[in-house]
């Protein structure tokens, strides 16, 4: 597994931003189309914000890894409530991620692209104490290792933050509910990211949040 993709330190750096692929139930137009623009613009990397499949089977992780593959840039992909097991509740509890890791091969983690460097931040949980368990879930464990990946970094790094729900609210409906989403928010201002890039709402949306220790800019990716 690569921890790391760097581009060069000179000129802009273009990353393409992406979620929802759900490989399974996928758009075989959509998802030829940005691979073609992959092809004609060449970002330095590629950003998906989970839900790379629709229900974790392992056909559709093949056809996931075969198309990541065949993009040839450096890629990150966040896990998604879709990508832990739906169909075998003891494996959910046991080992919910053992069927992502197969991803490990084709992706990068932190990924060091020159200019920024984007963090993975987990907003998925194995189970939760609510009936919905699709619902955004930051654990304490979880928000301690990008707060330490972030710190990690030498000073002054600029740092996007990749996971896969929205940290808190972004539209009227108020149905996104990320348990402890606002108090990483919180965290990541007073680290000063750049930014969080997120999916699962389907919508996008570019926004300003304010937070008790300064703003966080917070990007939305569509379904794909």
């Amino acid at each position: 597994m690569g921890e790391s993709a760097k581009a060069p330190a000179t000129g802009p750096i273009k990353l393409f931003h992406f979620s929802d692929v759900h490989f399974g139930l996928e758009d075989r137009v959509a998802i030829d189309w940005v691979k073609n623009r992959i092809r004609a613009e060449r970002p330095d990397a590629v950003a998906i914000t989970g839900d790379l499949t629709m229900r974790a089977r392992h056909k559709e992780f093949d056809a996931a890894r075969e198309w990541i593959r065949s993009l040839g840039v450096p890629v990150t992909v966040e896990i998604g409530n879709h990508d832990m097991p739906y169909f075998n509740p003891l494996e959910r509890i046991i080992d919910p991620y053992k069927r992502f890791r197969t991803m490990d091969a084709v992706l990068e983690k932190v990924m060091d692209l020159g200019g920024v460097t984007i963090v993975p931040l987990k907003t998925t949980a194995r189970a939760q104490w609510r009936t919905n368990w699709s619902k955004g879930c930051i654990t304490r464990p979880a928000l301690a290792k990008t707060l330490a990946m972030i710190d990690a970094l030498p000073k002054g790094t600029r740092v996007l933050i990749s996971a896969h729900h929205p940290l808190v609210e972004v539209n009227a409906k108020g149905d996104v509910l990320t348990t402890r989403g606002a108090e990483a928010l919180e965290e990541l201002a007073k680290r000063k990211v750049l930014g969080v890039m997120s999916g699962h709402v389907h919508d996008p949306f570019d926004l300003i949040e304010q937070t008790v220790c300064g703003p966080v800019r917070m990007i939305g990716a569509g379904t794909l």
